[in-house]
């Protein structure tokens, strides 16, 4: 019997072993299945962020439906739907942009229409837009262009509204100008920010230094002013086109401040992420509809389009043909910074919408007020001898371009 059991126990022991043994592998087994499947799906979460950040990116560029790029397209000549309202007749038109008062004869562009390639922009409804914009606010936050912009979405809506239903108010020393629909309790505004975030430059009226300050990561003196609005359009690009811009860290008239020279596009950058940063923290995403539009082209030097070396806008009637002409102040950097800011606004649940007038705009030439518009300071006998040099090929007479601007913001306020 004690043989038998020294035997017996040697088999238990060794069918104990066994079991462990196979548990241990099948633990092992399990474990390297779960590896491989973690693995798998954390190379599907990459391919899935890769893919939607490439999304993300080419949303930066599409309209309303996505099928359709608002942005690709041509320009068509139709003196019978445009202009889509009357220098003369626009209450609150301005004297920078009111070329036929002065002086412009060559009407034509006041009549070209924007043709996207596979589909049509809405015609534009004032009626229809103030019904949107009742009891809001539209808000255009930027420079002169942006306020010219402003002054065209103004003008598009303004002989629909009677005279006494309707008002404009200049507040914050100028910097805060609301035109009021009193009937649909609707506001269009403009607030002066050029550089978006607080600089030197701030004044409405006495920003012309030869010395720009920017504090970069300082936005809230403005953006205060813009925090309840339902739709906001942005546009910041002129005022940085320098090689570098001043820095300051700390306040206007410390003493502590730290004053440091930043190249160009790096200071933009850093602007547009102390912008993108108060987007985040306090735009109410389920209320506030948000645009940035791209850069505003000039055309400052006509040889670049084939023109006389020293000529610029002035004298120019007719648009530019070469489809895909890009002028050489046109920074493709500085779209990139805007595209990359915007993008990551989108990874975080934020959408802002890029108007792209860039592409469209370069063909327009004669778009431009060149001499007709008012002069703030009297002219020299040199300059009125040479016109050229005072022609200004930055900014857009009305009716015209701006209003094609508006007219693609109106098709993406109408599908909101």
């Amino acid at each position: 019997m004690a043989a038998k059991r020294q035997l017996i126990v040697p088999a238990a022991t060794w069918a104990i072993r066994s079991i462990f043994q196979s548990l241990v592998a099948l633990l092992i087994a399990l474990l390297f299945f779960a590896a491989v499947y973690v693995t798998q799906n954390n190379v599907q979460l990459v391919e899935d962020r890769l893919i939607t950040s490439k999304r993300s990116r080419d949303l930066l560029l599409s309209s309303p439906p996505p099928r359709c790029n608002l942005f690709s397209g041509k320009w068509v000549f139709d003196n019978k739907s445009y202009p889509l309202y009357k220098e003369k007749e626009c209450t609150f038109m301005s004297d920078q942009l009111a070329c036929e008062k002065f002086g412009r004869k060559d009407l034509n562009y006041q009549f070209w229409r924007w043709q996207p390639h596979h589909c049509d922009l809405p015609r534009f409804n004032a009626t229809k837009l103030l019904e949107k914009l009742r009891n809001k606010r539209l808000v255009f936050v930027g420079d002169s262009l942006n306020r010219g912009q402003w002054v065209s979405m103004v003008c598009l809506v303004d002989s629909s509204i009677p005279p006494k239903l309707k008002s404009m108010h200049y507040k914050q020393n100028g910097s805060l100008i609301i035109f009021k629909a009193t009937e649909y309790n609707a506001t269009i505004e403009f607030y002066w920010a050029p550089l978006l975030v607080e600089s030197n430059s701030d004044d409405p009226v006495n920003h012309r230094l030869p010395d720009r300050i920017v504090r970069v990561q300082a936005i809230e003196k403005h953006a205060r002013y813009w925090t309840d609005a339902d739709i906001l359009v942005f546009n910041s690009y002129l005022w940085w086109k320098r090689s570098q811009m001043e820095v300051l860290w700390g306040s206007f008239g410390s003493p502590d401040g730290i004053h440091k020279d930043v190249p160009m596009p790096r200071v933009y950058e850093m602007a547009l992420r102390t912008w993108s940063e108060w987007l985040e923290v306090n735009i109410n995403r389920n209320k506030t509809q948000l645009f940035f539009v791209s850069m505003s082209p000039t055309h400052q030097r006509s040889e670049e389009w084939g023109g006389a070396k020293n000529g610029n806008c002035y004298g120019e009637t007719e648009q530019i043909v070469q489809e895909g002409y890009w002028g050489r102040d046109t920074d493709l950097k500085m779209m990139g910074i805007v595209e990359s800011v915007l993008a990551e606004l989108i990874t975080r649940g934020l959408n802002v919408q890029i108007i792209n007038i860039t592409q469209l705009s370069e063909y327009r030439k004669e778009g431009h007020p060149s001499i007709y518009r008012k002069q703030w300071e009297a002219l020299t006998e040199d300059q009125i001898s040479n016109p050229s040099s005072y022609a200004d090929c930055i900014h857009w007479c009305l009716p015209g371009l701006p209003d094609v601007w508006n007219e693609l913001v109106y098709a993406y306020i109408l599908q909101h």
